[in-house]
C-alpha cells in the first residue's frame, strides 16, 4: 500500500497572527511557511500590500502632521506633494518585491538550493516582515533610530533560506548575503527612480534550533557581522509580552514636565507636543543662548518601542567621519545610541534610547556635542521609565 503524501495546507491565520508568528517564532514558523499552499499573487495581495503600507502612510502622517525641519526652518509638504511620495514609494516598494523574489529564485541553485518561483516569494515576502513593520518608525519625530530595528529581515532571511529555498545550512549565509547584496542595489535604483518621480510632482556560524522553536548562539553573516541570538531572542520575547498588554502612550503632558527649564546658559523659550492615538507621544522643547539654538524632545514609541530591542539585539552599528564631521550608530549598555556633528556649522543631534520604549534626542548648532550629550543627560532616565508604569493606569 502506497503512502499518500500529505498536501500543502492553506494557512487561515490572519495577517496579525503571522506576523507575529515569523517575527517571535521564526525557527518553527519557517517550515509551516514553506509547507503552505500559497501563490504568489495570494502572498503579495493578503500579506504584502497591506504591510508594506506602513511606511509609506507612516511617512505621509508624519509630513502633515508634523512637517519637517532642522536648525529653526520647518516646511510641510502639500497634500498632492505627500500623496505622490506615498503612492510612489508604495507602488515601487512592491515592484522590489517581486524583483527581489525573481532574484532569490535564480540565486538559490548557485548555492546548492532549489529553484522554485512561489517558494522565493515565500521567503522575500514573509522575511520582509520586520522591515515593513520598522516603517512605523517614520510616524513620529524622534523614532528614526527605531527603523534600524527592520535589520532583524536579515536574520529572518537567514533563518528561512534552508527550509523554503532548500539552500543547505552551511552556505544559507552565503545566500543570504548575495541577495541582501542584489536588494541593497534595488532598493538603489528604486529610490532613484521614486526620487526623479518626485521631482516631477514637485515637490542586509554557529546556531542551535531546537523543537522550542528557540533560538541561541551566535550568527555570522558576512557583511552583516556577528548576530547575538540570546539577545534576539529576549528581545523577541519581549515584544510578544508586551504585544499580549494593552500598553498606551504617556500624556504629552507628562513628557513636557521631564523637560527643564534651563541647560545651562541656554534657556527654555518654547514647547510642543502632540500625540497619535495610542501609537506614540512626544514633547519637544526649544533652547536658546544668543545665536545658538537646539531642540530637545522625548518621544515615547509605546508598543512599537520594543521593536528598539530588536535593534539593538542585532549590534546595530554605523560610523561614517570625514573633514566636515561625522555620524555614529550603535548600541551603548544596551540601548540604542547615535550622534551626528557637522564641523562647519557647530550643528549636530544626539540621541538615545531608554528602557526600549522612549527615545531622548537633542538636536540644534550648540557649542559642541557635549552640550547636545548635556542636553538629553538632564531628563532623567528613571522618571522617563517609570511613566510606562503609569501609562497603562
Amino acid at each position: 500500500m502506497t503512502d499518500t503524501p500529505e498536501l500543502p495546507q492553506a494557512d487561515d491565520r490572519s495577517i496579525v497572527e503571522r506576523a507575529k508568528a515569523i517575527l517571535l517564532k521564526p525557527v518553527a514558523e519557517w517550515p509551516r511557511i514553506a509547507a503552505s499552499a500559497e501563490t504568489p499573487g495570494e502572498m503579495i495581495t493578503r500579506y504584502a500590500v497591506p504591510l508594506a503600507a506602513i511606511g509609506p502612510l507612516a511617512a505621509f502622517l508624519h509630513g502633515q502632521v508634523f512637517g519637517y525641519g532642522a536648525l529653526g526652518f520647518s516646511w510641510k509638504p502639500g497634500l498632492v506633494a505627500g500623496l505622490g511620495s506615498a503612492v510612489a514609494t508604495y507602488v515601487l516598494g512592491l515592484v522590489g518585491v517581486i524583483v527581489l523574489a525573481l532574484i532569490a529564485d535564480w540565486l538559490a541553485p548557485k548555492f546548492s538550493g532549489v529553484s522554485n518561483r512561489t517558494a522565493a516569494f515565500k521567503l522575500v515576502v514573509y522575511g520582509s516582515t520586520a522591515a515593513w513593520l520598522a516603517g512605523i518608525a517614520q510616524l513620529l519625530p524622534g523614532l528614526g533610530l527605531l527603523g534600524l530595528a527592520g535589520l532583524y529581515s536579515l536574520y529572518l532571511y537567514y533563518l528561512g533560506a534552508t527550509p523554503v529555498m532548500k539552500v543547505p545550512q552551511d552556505k544559507a549565509a552565503g545566500y543570504t548575503a548575495v541577495t541582501i547584496a542584489c536588494a541593497v542595489v534595488l532598493y538603489l535604483v528604486i529610490g532613484g527612480v521614486s526620487g526623479a518621480f518626485l521631482t516631477m510632482m514637485g515637490s542586509t556560524t554557529a546556531i542551535t534550533a531546537p523543537d522550542s522553536g528557540k533560538v541561541s548562539g551566535a550568527l555570522s553573516i558576512p557583511g552583516v557581522g556577528k548576530v547575538d541570538l540570546d539577545k534576539v531572542q529576549q528581545a523577541a520575547d519581549q515584544l510578544e509580552a508586551q504585544s499580549k498588554g494593552e500598553a498606551k502612550a504617556v500624556a504629552p503632558d507628562a513628557l513636557k514636565d521631564l523637560l527643564p527649564a534651563a541647560i545651562g546658559p541656554f534657556h527654555r523659550t518654547g514647547v510642543e507636543s502632540g500625540a497619535v492615538g495610542g501609537l506614540g507621544s512626544n514633547a519637544t522643547g526649544t533652547y536658546e543662548n544668543g545665536d545658538k539654538r537646539f531642540t530637545l524632545r522625548i518621544t515615547d514609541m509605546s508598543a512599537v518601542g520594543a521593536l528598539a530591542g530588536l535593534g539593538a539585539a542585532m549590534g546595530v552599528s554605523q560610523s561614517k567621519e570625514d573633514a566636515d564631521g561625522y555620524e555614529r550608530t550603535g548600541v551603548v549598555n544596551g540601548q540604542m545610541q547615535s550622534e551626528k556633528w557637522n564641523n562647519a556649522d557647530h550643528s549636530g543631534s544626539f540621541g538615545r534610547a531608554i528602557a526600549n520604549r522612549f527615545m531622548v534626542e537633542a538636536e540644534g548648532d550648540a557649542g559642541s556635542i557635549d552640550q547636545l550629550k548635556a542636553a538629553v543627560a538632564t531628563v532623567d532616565a528613571g522618571k522617563l521609565a517609570g511613566l510606562a508604569g503609569l501609562a497603562g493606569q
